[in-house]
């Protein structure tokens, strides 16, 4: 019966434990010595050699003829364990053994002596798996076990596991395993297959798996069933990266501006039953691609992707500043938070085309031909621009009046862009007279996700730039002696400059300073009208 080359190619010792020196180490040590801990917890990412080390452990401590700390691997015991049918190593899966009638049925087993070995070895998976209240139920247990019982507990996610459980084992942290040292297994296993396997294609299979040996095993498995001779387009087909003509095309849109080619393919991706959600992680993962070939000098060893497709992305990432490339990561992160609450997630990747394309007051990288200038670096606006900008304006003004807080119109397009500095000095920013920022709602909702306590203080409050400085206007005085008190400043200025990719300098205003006190001014009728709504708006007026 054909056996999955993971299951095969499982490392029986600790001697084959790739990559994992300092934890195995120790464990020899322990063993050698006859100093092992009643418990011990493995955490690390996926396919590290937590299980393996763990199973290798229990046949360790009861082998009848242990070589320094390893398992003999002839022994009645140790071929046991190997076959799965000794009844002193039990095996547990959390996620599915996660109750406290699980733990419960557990504890009546530990009061047994063994069978056939020397201890009784519970070997949990998936740990943080168990509830609270299970874990509350084995914790006696775990702190003062029986002499002949050991718990060797197994989690990728070891922030999930109490602290308490913590605390009473011996814990170890595997690392993800190296490239090389991925490489070199696969190739030794290769030479031991039905199967040839080219070294491109190995250090591709390698990259792929990202640190964990069991994907890596896994993606050479499905290699294989593709041809005999691996080679770096057996590993692309087989791995499903081959085929992606579309997303380094929509790349390309995005570092040309072109907003409508952009949103085209996102609705024939869309037409096509595309998981916008998917495209959104995978433009995220050729961002830092391009952000590794802007920034580092050797970015070729930490990117995967095919010869063919490294050329295309060296090409775009001429094309885009550093600065940018962070502002349109920044765009994609709050889209794929913003997927879980849309409505309709082709409109909101329609309008992050949008920003990706034209909303970035950022010039590109290299220079453009006086012919092709950016109508974003600051250039002067077209008439159909001002006309869009006034009825912007008009509606705005209608949104105050209702009460509304600076809400833009459905029809407008998003810009996520300060204004542009204008050619002559600016005058004094005047309170009582001032345009509000559309986006303000925008960006009090990503306020709200960091800090709810600071977005209460500032839902009735208004923004405007001018030039190089944020100029927010809110409800009272004792608000801005809060900012004086807390570091509520730091991270308003921290979101403002993610939001619109650049620093601003940043200045507050109260509307309970004497011009603006009794006045019809937009932010005295939105404190009004939140006072209609019995919203809880505390205001102090000098």
């Amino acid at each position: 019966m054909y056996q999955a080359l993971y299951r095969k190619w499982r490392p029986r010792s600790f001697e084959d434990v790739v990559s994992q020196p300092a934890v195995t180490a120790a464990l020899i040590n322990q063993i050698r010595m006859g100093k092992t801990a009643h418990a011990y917890l493995f955490t690390g990412s996926r396919g590290t050699g937590k299980t393996t080390c763990a199973r290798i452990f229990a046949k360790a401590v009861n082998c009848l003829n242990p070589h320094d700390g390893e398992p003999c691997l002839e022994c009645e015991i140790c071929k046991a364990a190997e076959n799965g049918t000794l009844p002193d190593i039990i095996e547990i899966d959390g996620a599915s053994n996660s109750g406290v009638a699980d733990i419960r049925e557990l504890r009546e087993g530990v009061a047994y002596t063994p069978e056939v070995c020397k201890y009784k070895v519970y070997i949990i998976d998936e740990a943080h798996m168990i509830s609270v209240s299970a874990f509350n139920a084995l914790l006696k247990t775990m702190e003062e076990p029986p002499p002949h019982v050991k718990f060797i507990l197994a989690t990728t996610e070891v922030h999930k596991v109490p602290e308490t459980i913590v605390s009473r084992c011996q814990h170890f942290d595997f690392g993800r395993i190296r490239t090389e040292d991925i490489v070199s297994r696969l190739k030794y296993i290769a030479d031991n297959e039905p199967f040839t396997l080219a070294d491109d294609a190995a250090l591709m299979i390698a990259r792929l798996s990202d640190g964990g040996m069991r994907d890596a095993l896994s993606l050479l498995d499905r290699c294989s069933a593709y041809a005999d001779d691996i080679t770096l387009t057996t590993v692309s087909e087989a791995a499903g990266i081959s085929g992606r003509e579309h997303l380094f095309t929509l790349i390309e849109k995005i570092a040309d501006r072109d907003t409508a080619g952009a949103v085209a393919l996102v609705d024939e991706l869309h037409a096509g039953s595309k998981d916008l959600k998917v495209l959104c992680g995978e433009l995220l993962e050729q961002l830092r691609n391009i952000m590794l070939l802007r920034s580092t000098e050797k970015a070729e060893q930490l990117i995967v992707c095919m010869p063919e497709e490294l050329e295309r992305l060296k090409a775009i990432a001429a094309k885009m500043s550093l600065e940018r490339v962070f502002a349109c990561i920044g765009f994609l992160q709050t889209l794929n938070e913003r997927f879980a609450r849309a409505a309709d997630k082709r409109i909101e990747t329609e309008m992050c085309m949008v920003r990706l394309c034209g909303a970035m007051n950022i010039a590109p990288a290299v220079p453009q031909d006086n012919d092709n200038t950016d109508n974003n670096s600051g250039g002067s606006s077209s008439d159909a621009e001002i006309a869009e900008l006034k009825a912007r304006i008009n509606e705005l003004s209608r949104a105050i009046a209702n009460g509304a807080a600076a809400a833009a119109p459905e029809t407008a397009p998003v810009r996520n862009e300060a204004p542009p500095a204008p050619s002559k000095p600016l005058k004094k920013f005047d309170p009582n007279n001032f345009t509000p920022l559309a986006e303000w709602q925008e960006i009090l909702e990503i306020i709200e996700k960091k800090s709810p306590a600071l977005h209460a203080f500032l839902k009735t409050s208004l923004a405007a730039i001018e030039g190089d400085t944020f100029c927010l206007v809110v409800s009272g005085n004792f608000i801005i002696e809060k900012f004086k008190r807390s570091n509520d400043k730091a991270l308003m200025k921290e979101v403002i400059r993610q939001y619109y990719g650049r620093d601003f300098g940043f200045k507050l205003y109260s509307s309970a300073t004497t011009d603006l006190a009794d006045k019809e001014t937009p932010i005295n009728n939105i404190i009004k009208q939140a006072e209609k709504m019995q919203i809880d708006v505390e205001i102090k007026k000098n």
